[in-house]
Order: C-alpha cells, then sequence, then structure tokens
C-alpha cells in the first residue's frame, strides 16, 4: 500500500466525450453514490472533461457540494498570444480550475507533444499555482524494446530538469504505458509498481519524492483497482474509458476506498 503521507487520486480522463447536459448528468449521479462513501477514506476525485464542459461540471460539483476537482485535458505554456484555438493557464484560473492534465500520450502521437513542450506546460502550471497530472509512458515497441526505463528516465528528467526541486510535492506523475491505453491490456500490478518506483527514485535523487504522488493509466477498472493501489508506489489511477459512466468509476472509486481504509 502507498505511503500514508500521500493522499490517493482517482481522475477520470474523459477525453473527447460529453455534452454539457450528459457532463451535468454524470457529476449529480457521482455524487449520489460518493456521499454514502466514508469521508475518511475517500480518495481524491478529479474528472477531466472538455473544454466546453469544464464550467460544467464545475458548477454541478458545487451545486451538489461533491468533493470533486476540475481539470483541464491541456493547455499552452504561454500566458496569451497569437495562438489560435490553444487555452492558457490565466483562462483556466479564470474559470477557477486549477487542475491540468499534461502531456497525456494522445497529445503526443496526434499533436506533436514533446518531452520539451511537456516540461514547459508543467513549469507554467507551478508558476501559477496549479496542479499538474504529467503523462509518461513508452510505446509497445518501445517496451519489446527493452526500452522502457530509458524512456521513463527521458521524459521525467526532462520535466524535473525545469522544476525546482522544492516544487516536487506539488507534481503528480501518471504511468501510462501506451500500449495499455485503451487496448484492454493493463500492466501487471508488479511491473507498474516498479515502473511508478522508478519515477519516484529519479525525483529522490535532486529532492524529496516522499510526498509525490504517481498515479497509474492504462485500462483502470474497478476489477484491477485493488491490486493496483495496494503496491507501494502506486498512489491512484488516471482512468481512461472507465470514468465514462458513473457506475464503473464509482467501483474504482469505492475500490480505492477499500485499499485506503
Amino acid at each position: 500500500m502507498a505511503s500514508t503521507q500521500r493522499r490517493p487520486i482517482i481522475a477520470g480522463n474523459w477525453k473527447m466525450f460529453k455534452t454539457t447536459p450528459e457532463a451535468a448528468a454524470f457529476t449529480e449521479a457521482l455524487q449520489k453514490r460518493v456521499q454514502a462513501q466514508p469521508k475518511d477514506s475517500l480518495p481524491e476525485i478529479v474528472l477531466c472533461p472538455p473544454y466546453t464542459a469544464l464550467t460544467t461540471v464545475r458548477d454541478a460539483a458545487n451545486k451538489v457540494n461533491a468533493p470533486f476537482e476540475v481539470a483541464a485535458q491541456n493547455m499552452d505554456y504561454h500566458d496569451n498570444g497569437a495562438y489560435t484555438g490553444e487555452i492558457s493557464p490565466l483562462m483556466l484560473l479564470d474559470l477557477n480550475i486549477r487542475w491540468v492534465v499534461i502531456g497525456h500520450s494522445e497529445r503526443r502521437q496526434y499533436f506533436n507533444e514533446t518531452d520539451e513542450t511537456v516540461a514547459s506546460k508543467t513549469v507554467i502550471a507551478l508558476k501559477y499555482g496549479m496542479t499538474p497530472i504529467v503523462c509518461v509512458g513508452e510505446l509497445l515497441q518501445e517496451r519489446e524494446a527493452g526500452s522502457t526505463d530509458r524512456v521513463i528516465e527521458q521524459q521525467v528528467r526532462t520535466v524535473l530538469d525545469q522544476v525546482n526541486p522544492e516544487d516536487y510535492a506539488k507534481l503528480v506523475f501518471a504511468y501510462e504505458p501506451v500500449w495499455a491505453i485503451g487496448t484492454g491490456k493493463v500492466c501487471e500490478a508488479d511491473e507498474a509498481n516498479r515502473v511508478c518506483k522508478l519515477i519516484r527514485q529519479i525525483i529522490a535523487e535532486n529532492g524529496s519524492a516522499e510526498q509525490t504522488r504517481i498515479l497509474y493509466g492504462g485500462s483502470v477498472k474497478p476489477d484491477n483497482t485493488a491490486g493496483l493501489m495496494s503496491q507501494s508506489d502506486i498512489d491512484g489511477g488516471l482512468v481512461g474509458g472507465a470514468s465514462l459512466e458513473p457506475d464503473s468509476f464509482f467501483g474504482i472509486i469505492e475500490q480505492a476506498c477499500l485499499v485506503n481504509a
């Protein structure tokens, strides 16, 4: 089980799903399930809707007094400028959105994110007091070539090289093996933990890593949550497909509560 110094996080990344009515209905339905859980065992719950539903989810959570944080799925690393279609951290803060997912593998794969842009976005998130969920992970061919550790180390170090060690506790990393995202395949719990522990060891080389939370993502479901979260260095999950329905997402939260009890 992960350190009691680190509150677990269960984050649901909706990707390009849900209209505003669907987002509001989901948030209210989830709250009804969550409110029956003991508050002292609840993980930190983060909902990551598309931009169009950020304020809808924020307002729905406030309306029902739900203990949910709301995160954007991406943001630019400039304060403002001639960057058509981009969203700046100042715009998110204006909506009272203080969490952001950075460097998801789909952003890297389809929208040319690099380790350097991920680092730049992490820096500006910290500058403005936001909590970044920084995604790292290897491709299938990289795993099959035995390059997992090298890839993860490069991705993590590129971020850490730009971050003050005093801010390491404010970082959240998410290890998402790309071959396990949306495929139904899941990295075995002990191997997922080994990579999460590697991330923590890299962080610890220049500062304290004990309070940095490290999540696992990649086909997380209710039936594998307990096994993953019972590991020493996995502090929660970044959930994709299973976060789209209140029942399945609550099942993951419920399992996290049992492990955290």
